[in-house]
């Protein structure tokens, strides 16, 4: 459908709780045609966006480890994508922004 959706089932270390809420918000994004929010939109996509981050996470705890990781470096981890969005570092895999099992990733605003 969407093959701008990074995948992250497998991802060495965890998907954090920011990949999983960035692959949320593109598919919200691109089912909806919603690409950029107004004040009509934006309580409907951001509801949306974290039920979504949440049905993954869950998804993501649930499925068994994957034989071999993604071919591709997930963009979020690319420190030229991160400088072109204005974020910091790749958080460190002992750093708490790494999903958790068990746990609902944090809705970014």
């Amino acid at each position: 459908m969407c093959r701008n959706i990074t995948t992250l089932r497998g991802l060495e270390p965890a998907a954090t709780d920011e990949e999983i809420v960035a692959a949320a918000r593109q598919f919200v994004r691109k089912v909806s045609g919603v690409q950029s929010v107004s004040a009509a939109t934006a309580e409907p996509v951001e509801r949306a966006v974290e039920q979504i981050a949440a049905i993954v996470a869950a998804l993501l705890d649930e499925l068994p480890d994957r034989r071999r990781p993604p071919a591709t470096v997930p963009p979020l981890r690319r420190p030229q994508v991160r400088e072109r969005l204005g974020l910091g570092e790749f958080p460190d895999p002992e750093h708490d922004h790494v999903h958790e099992p068990g746990s609902t990733p944090e809705l970014a605003h």
